[in-house]
Order: structure tokens, then C-alpha cells, then sequence
């Protein structure tokens, strides 16, 4: 299992995901819901882990804008 975790600049959680997958599609799927959130604001910037699968799955974010 692969914890997802958002957090503000405070160190608060905003949203989490668990996936049996870290891939494009999961990372995704963790991106959006956390972007919805009612807490989320537009952010200044996204800090992940390195894995490969976050900027795929920003790029298809922002082309579904």
C-alpha cells in the first residue's frame, strides 16, 4: 500500500489517499481530490517524493483545464 499525503504550509493534512498502485494514474487520482478540496487553494507550488509518476500525472491535470 502507498500513502498519499497533502499538507499545507503549516504541516496540516489536507487530504490523503491509499493505493495499492503508485503509478501515474494514482497519483492523479490523489491530485485532483486534494486540488477539490474544500481546504485547497490554488498552490504556490507541489512538493512529491521525486517518484516519476507526479509530473505525468500534473501534466494530464492541467490539460483537463
Amino acid at each position: 500500500m502507498y500513502l498519499y499525503r497533502a499538507i499545507d504550509s503549516e504541516g496540516n493534512t489536507i487530504d490523503f489517499y491509499l493505493s495499492g498502485k503508485r503509478d501515474a494514474k494514482a497519483a492523479k487520482r490523489f491530485l485532483k481530490k486534494a486540488l477539490a478540496s474544500c481546504h485547497a487553494t490554488r498552490p504556490c507550488s507541489i512538493t512529491a517524493d521525486g517518484d516519476k509518476a507526479y509530473p505525468v500525472a500534473i501534466r494530464e491535470l492541467k490539460k483537463e483545464k
